[in-house]
């Protein structure tokens, strides 16, 4: 599938919409879910344009998978949690919703996850969370 530039997460990106950072670099950007499945999801993109995993160049996967553990673990320590749920789905089959490679970041045991995109989370809540996971990086 060819990459679609008007995505959400591309618009994201390029500043077009809005998102709750919590990381950023010349090569990653990590911001919070805003329909998130557990209090503190958060989402580790690329900045590279892949629509899967499959897509994405090694390097660029390989940078963005040490991204996703630098904030994984900031995620523990802000939060005080003892899990965290990693997703990656490739491929509308696999339930990705969203054309631009990305990784979910959720605190919480697999028992504990809301349905995702279900419901919009409290914004105010979403970013005060956020200012705790950035605290720890």
């Amino acid at each position: 599938m060819a990459y679609d530039d008007q995505n959400i997460f591309a618009r994201i990106l390029r500043g077009e919409l809005p998102a709750i950072k919590v990381y950023e670099d010349e090569q990653v950007l990590a911001f919070m879910d805003i329909m998130p499945q557990a209090d503190g999801h958060t989402l580790v993109i690329p900045k590279s344009p892949a629509v899967t995993l499959l897509d994405l160049a090694p390097e660029a996967a390989a940078y963005t998978i040490q991204v996703v553990q630098k904030v994984a673990k900031a995620m523990e320590k802000a939060l005080d949690v003892q899990g965290i749920v990693l997703m990656q789905l490739s491929g509308a089959a696999a339930g990705q919703t969203v054309p631009h490679v990305h990784f979910h970041l959720i605190p919480s045991s697999i028992h504990e996850l809301g349905k995702h995109g279900a419901v919009m989370g409290d914004q105010v809540q979403i970013q005060a969370l956020a200012e705790k996971i950035k605290a720890a990086l």
